[in-house]
């Protein structure tokens, strides 16, 4: 009985060969890391904003309930690990240890937002160029407010701060302007 394809060893060797080359690409890029070191993070500009890297820091969000967010206190939440604040530093190629007032880790969907405390939504913000994250800082207690008085949906300020927090600013200024 002659066969009309491939001999399970074959299939068998086939497979053998794959997973050993996969490997061996696993393996390279660890050692490329390892020697080469981690290509800082790219931050992105628009309208004078230093921006997080939108691949390491999509923004993460943990709470998406809007009584919950605004009848939490957040205190209990603001414990980032330091160990993982110095390899978020280390990802944006800053300081290990950072002059206090020129930077500072910031979580890119704010936890009164309902950010999460995860890499994802980390990133190292300076303080200057202006703005920089002391101005973010107000953007996020008057979107709070927006949230908590019920004039902005709290799903519509997460997606705001992460796609467009620059515009989310203009907006606020523009806002506050008119009061």
């Amino acid at each position: 009985m002659t066969s009309t394809g491939p001999s399970d060893r074959t299939w068998l060797e086939y497979l053998l060969y794959i997973g050993l080359g996969v490997g061996i690409a696993v393996l390279a890029l660890f050692a490329a890391k390892l020697v080469l070191g981690q290509t800082p993070a790219h931050y992105r500009h628009r309208d004078g904003w230093l921006l997080p890297d939108s691949i390491l820091t999509p923004g993460k969000v943990a709470i998406r309930d809007t009584q919950t967010v605004c009848h939490t206190l957040t205190s209990t939440e603001r414990h980032t690990r330091e160990s993982l604040k110095e390899h978020i530093r280390e990802e944006y190629g800053g300081p290990a240890h950072p002059k206090p007032g020129t930077e500072e880790v910031d979580h890119l969907v704010p936890l009164t937002l309902g950010g999460a405390d995860d890499s994802l939504n980390l990133w190292m913000q300076p303080a200057n160029p202006r703005p920089g994250f002391k101005d973010k800082d107000r953007l996020e207690v008057w979107l709070y407010a927006e949230v908590c008085h019920g004039r902005l949906p709290l799903d519509s300020a997460q997606r705001w701060i992460v796609h467009d927090f620059p515009g989310a600013y203009r907006a606020m200024v523009t806002a506050k302007a008119r009061e």
